[in-house]
């Protein structure tokens, strides 16, 4: 089990030797992640009837009083309570759920924060003779967050918007700190895979040698433990620990904008890390050269190594993780339902991959067919805020605001080429994202005609494929307008 700084106790855990009580502490520290997670109503609904039942070797073995409910926890949490347990516990290597009457938490209980209670009786028996993960020393194992075992390199689908950021990310794993891909820098919108990249590299780096050792965290995380080492008046230690891993991540590390301090320890360890020859890996929302706020030597060293970019998902990028996603949770959902949901929703993989796991949840809870009809039915909250549609005034008004232009430029004659791009650029995308016929569109720019528009589109998708740069700016500009 492991002490309150982190650090794993050896040796067998015996029930009479006073582990009752760690391992309750352990699983309402769980519970509380999970609550955390999902929310007081998903916890509630779900998760509230669990109960511990016995630690049977590197297995923690856990009740539900239903079958339904044993199913259902197996498909869409057992890996993460796998996760939570193996950081709570590095012996815990696996999670079983299964069906016996459980006694009620008092709700009580649960309210105050008390330890939730343990199944009866407490079984805990020795485990096995196991090789066991690296254990994190020097007090970090309780700041560094778990990596969760469904991210990994197998379990993520490569399309166009992704290849090169994964091809980057898999040199990385296999080559920790090579030149020219250190640090690697992943940016790209919510939901589009930085963090499923981030722990597939982990995971890829500590299997093939478990004595390496991956700090993975969020940019608020580290500003929050640099921020208590201060006030505690550790912040050597706070240096030692993270500058003896082997490889750092930071994750959203927008973040850091506007906090000087923790930027310049940032700043430090960076160099510290670099110059020991370990790999650092840093995603955020931005590339490095947008994140207005970050100090200039900060930019200039995130970008010196590999920046990639994660675009926004294609409808057969969409379709695809949708089809993966149906198959691991052996589930046959019909062709047109996933048709369906990759057009409706389209800017977030994550919302997208939640909104299949709703759609089966409900038809196994009813008995009911998976149908485009109970697709619409289920999801209405969902594709109602898909339905969002967007403007062509309030693309005028983005890409005038993103060029420093004039929103009267749109609409004037001036042709001048600081001018003449961002209206290409603003045709281009109200072509794209609204539903406005050629005409009409020519119309809000200044009455032009539609052969104007349509010689504006096709311009801006040549200048697209032939300037990366320019590339990432259209995209850039659809995901805020999408947003």
């Amino acid at each position: 089990m492991q002490d309150e700084l982190g650090a794993v106790s050896s040796g067998p855990i015996h029930p009479d030797s006073g582990d009752d009580s760690r391992l309750s502490s352990a699983w309402a520290r769980i519970r509380g992640r999970l609550r955390d997670e999902v929310g007081e109503v998903e916890y509630r609904t779900w998760l509230r009837q669990l109960t511990l039942a016995a630690i049977e070797g590197d297995e923690a073995v856990i009740h539900v009083p239903t079958r339904f409910l044993r199913d259902w926890l197996r498909g869409q949490y057992g890996d993460r309570l796998r996760a939570l347990w193996m950081a709570e516990n590095v012996g815990v290597r696996r999670v079983e759920i299964r069906v016996a009457p459980a006694r009620d938490l008092p709700a009580e209980a649960e309210e105050d924060g008390a330890a939730p209670a343990l199944a009866e009786p407490l079984a805990v028996r020795p485990a096995e003779p196991r090789v066991e993960p690296a254990r994190n020393e020097g007090g970090r194992g309780d700041w560094i967050a778990p990596l969760d075992p469904r991210f990994t390199f197998d379990t993520f689908i490569v399309g166009k918007p992704n290849e090169f950021a994964h091809a980057c990310a898999r040199r990385v794993a296999e080559r920790p700190a090579s030149p020219g891909f250190n640090p690697l820098f992943l940016y790209g919108g919510v939901g589009l895979g930085k963090t499923h990249l981030m722990h597939a590299i982990a995971w890829a780096i500590r299997e093939p040698n478990l004595n390496r050792t991956v700090a993975y965290m969020s940019a608020e995380k580290f500003m929050y433990r640099f921020i208590a080492a201060l006030r505690s008046q550790s912040t050597m230690e706070f240096k030692e620990s993270l500058r003896s891993v082997d490889v750092l991540m930071i994750d959203d590390l927008q973040f850091l904008i506007g906090k000087d301090n923790t930027q310049e320890e940032f700043f430090h360890t960076f160099n510290a890390l670099v110059d020991a020859g370990k790999q650092i890996v840093v995603s955020s929302d931005k590339p490095p050269s947008d994140l207005a706020g970050l100090e200039d030597r900060l930019r200039t060293r995130l970008g010196c190594g590999m920046v990639a970019d994660i675009h926004a998902t294609t409808y057969e990028l969409r379709i695809s993780i949708l089809e993966a996603k149906a198959a691991a949770n052996g589930v046959s959902v019909p062709a047109r339902v996933l048709e369906f949901l990759a057009h409706k929703i389209t800017s977030n993989v994550r919302e997208l991959e939640g909104a299949l796991n709703r759609l089966i949840a409900h038809a196994n809870l009813f008995g009911r067919p998976v149908t485009v009809e109970s697709c619409q039915e289920v999801l209405h909250d969902i594709l109602r805020a898909h339905d969002r549609r967007v403007t062509i005034e309030e693309i005028q008004k983005k890409v005038a605001e993103h060029y420093n232009i004039r929103l009267t430029d749109m609409s004037s004659a001036r042709r001048a080429r600081n001018v003449a791009r961002p209206r290409q650029v603003a045709m281009y995308l109200a072509k794209q994202l609204t539903s406005r016929s050629l005409p009409e569109i020519g119309r809000r720019f200044g009455n032009r005609d539609h052969t104007t528009v349509m010689h504006a589109v096709s311009r801006v998708a040549e200048l697209m494929q032939a300037d990366a740069a320019f590339g990432e700016d259209v995209e850039l500009l659809r995901r805020m307008l999408e947003s």
